[in-house]
Parts: structure tokens; C-alpha cells; sequence
């Protein structure tokens, strides 16, 4: 017996999505409550563990996210123009929010590396300040989850439309 687990499965991404954007917002908090010097655009600041777990976290449940969206939902290839003028809108769809996904991912997951690469140190730093990547990227998971969740939906949409209009094989 088939059943539909497609919404938990919604759930659950979106529970991840949401969960590592506060995490990363929570990461800036804490890299923004240690103690710092800055002149003009130069700034010396202690590395945050905190900032640094909660941003490692953050970074691995978008992944994740990003992981069990993609392959749950399916490939959805569109090769030619042609293809895409003959694609139905579930496709066509699945297509775009797929492109967006990753591209947020890129973002997301860069912004939410690099914060934690910069807590990573055992002592003092000081450089050009990079500060709200942990508040971006957060809010870039949250974004993902979006195009993540529309990009399942719409694969698994296309996906069965695929099924319904294939000849069936008469014996």
C-alpha cells in the first residue's frame, strides 16, 4: 500500500530551512557579544565558540535540507529550447525553483561558512570587518526552503504527470 508522505516530507524541509536560518541569526548574536576594537574599516575581535557551533549547525542543516529536497524530488532535466517549449508548467516549474535553490544554497551556505570559518580561530583577529553574514545567510535558509519545498511539489507533480500520460502496455 502506497501513501503520500509529500507533505511531511514538505514539513521537514521546511522545518530544517527554518531552523538553520535561527540558527545563523542566533550565530550573529553571538559573534556580536564578544568583545571588539574597531578603527575606520579595520576591526580586532575575539573568535565566538558559540557563533562557531551555531554556525557550523546552521550550514550543515542547510545542506541537509538542500540534500533530501533534491533527492526525494527527483531529476528534472530540460535539455533544449524545444524541451522547454513542450514542458508543462509543473516542469517548467520544478526547472526554475531548482535553478533558485541551488543558487540560494550557493549564497547561503558561503555566507554561513565563511562566518564560521572567521570564529574558527583560537585567537585574535583583526582584518576588514565582515559583519551580518551569519544574519544573511540565515535569512537565505529561510528563502531556500521556499524553492526548495516549491521545487519537490512541483518535481513530484511533473513527475506523476509523466506517469499518467505514458501508453500503458497492453498484454
Amino acid at each position: 500500500m502506497a501513501k503520500n508522505f509529500g507533505f511531511l516530507i514538505c514539513l521537514l524541509i521546511m522545518a530544517m530551512d527554518i531552523t538553520a536560518g535561527i540558527l545563523g541569526i542566533q550565530a550573529e548574536i553571538a559573534e556580536n557579544k564578544v568583545k571588539h576594537l574597531r578603527m575606520w574599516i579595520f576591526e580586532c575581535r575575539d573568535p565566538s565558540f558559540t557563533a562557531f557551533k551555531l554556525g557550523l549547525a546552521a550550514a550543515v542543516l542547510l545542506g541537509l535540507a538542500h540534500v533530501i529536497g533534491n533527492l526525494l524530488g527527483g531529476c528534472v532535466c530540460i535539455w533544449t529550447k524545444e524541451d522547454l517549449d513542450r514542458a508543462t508548467a509543473n516542469k517548467q516549474l520544478a526547472v526554475a525553483s531548482l535553478i533558485f535553490s541551488w543558487i540560494v544554497l550557493a549564497v547561503g551556505f558561503s555566507m554561513l561558512i565563511i562566518g564560521t570559518l572567521s570564529n574558527s580561530k583560537s585567537r585574535k583577529t583583526c582584518g576588514i570587518t565582515h559583519h551580518r553574514l551569519f544574519s544573511i545567510g540565515g535569512i537565505l535558509c529561510f528563502i531556500h526552503g521556499l524553492f526548495t519545498v516549491a521545487y519537490y511539489v512541483s518535481a513530484t507533480a511533473a513527475a506523476r504527470e509523466d506517469r499518467a500520460n505514458q501508453p500503458r502496455a497492453t498484454s
